[in-house]
């Protein structure tokens, strides 16, 4: 079992030689958009309306349909304006979704030329399950059979990983992993079967723990991404950053978040030197040109 200390070293972004990104841009952006499968036998990953009572209901309609909203509207709401701005994502992607009735939404990523990132084979923590390496491969080879790439990239799901899954991951064939949310330059980890990247992820830029979890009102992700976005502009000019935003097609997908979604990537499109990208190039890149 190895702990964070065995995996990487400690280094304070102060103290490091500059990074440098394609064409000497500041800033790397890259969307992360989350495609499910909620088992409608199976209680709720998570509830927007909570039970009556407290009681754990299976089946949980109104919750599945909030889920089955995203994949129904959400997402083809959020593929329009992608297409419409020349601009691909990463879909963290549970395995499930390539073999059941959403299909549909995984191939029109496809089409599109998503990076298509494993996400467990279905919805449910690496720690409930009978096998990690079993599920991982299990997902690992679905994608690879589906997109004809081997994904490079792994979202666990809900972010959650145990100490020894990253040798799994490793072991499997993925590359990068966006489970630890430590930095904003990528950082080469250790494992028993080669180096594993942890891409720069920020949770604080997540739709679901900011609108769901923690409850703010539609326009603070306008505010927010922006905020953040003009720190990591100004300091890349010296040091460059790496900046993601991670959304669920039934939270950021629906009419009054998706404004402010829009509004805030128009914001960011009007700045020079800044690499609209993938988890997937940004990956690339980083294995042939490392933080050092």
């Amino acid at each position: 079992m190895k702990r964070p200390e065995d995996r990487f070293d400690f280094s304070p972004i102060s103290q490091r030689p500059p990074w440098r990104l394609p064409e000497g841009k500041r800033l790397a952006v890259y969307p992360v958009v989350n495609i499910e499968e909620w088992n409608i036998d199976w209680p709720v990953p998570r509830e927007y309306v909570t039970s009556p009572a407290g009681v754990t209901t299976v089946p949980n309609i109104p919750n599945w349909g909030w889920h089955e909203y995203g994949m129904r509207v959400g997402f083809w709401r959020l593929l329009e304006f992608f297409t419409a701005k020349n601009l691909k994502a990463s879909a963290a992607i549970n395995a499930r979704v390539c073999l059941g009735a959403g299909e549909p939404v995984a191939a029109a990523m496809r089409e599109a030329g998503w990076g298509f990132m494993g996400h467990g084979y279905h919805q449910q923590a690496l720690h409930r399950v009978d096998s990690q390496l079993d599920n991982i491969r299990k997902s690992f080879q679905v994608l690879s059979d589906y997109t004809g790439i081997a994904p490079k990239g792994w979202l666990g799901p809900g972010l959650h990983e145990t100490l020894e899954t990253l040798d799994y991951l490793a072991e499997v064939g993925f590359k990068f992993v966006t489970d630890w949310p430590m930095d904003e330059q990528p950082v080469t980890m250790r494992t028993s079967a080669g180096p594993v990247v942890a891409m720069p992820y920020t949770m604080e830029l997540s739709d679901l723990p900011m609108m769901v979890v923690q409850g703010h009102e539609s326009h603070v992700w306008y505010d927010r991404v922006v905020d953040h976005f003009d720190c990591l502009y100004a300091e890349g000019a010296t040091q460059p950053r790496v900046m993601s935003m991670s959304i669920h097609p039934y939270i950021t997908g629906v009419p009054h978040r998706f404004k402010y979604f829009a509004k805030a990537y128009e914001y960011l499109l009007s700045h020079d030197d800044v690499w609209f990208t993938t988890a997937e190039e940004i990956c690339d890149w980083t294995l042939a040109n490392p933080v050092e």
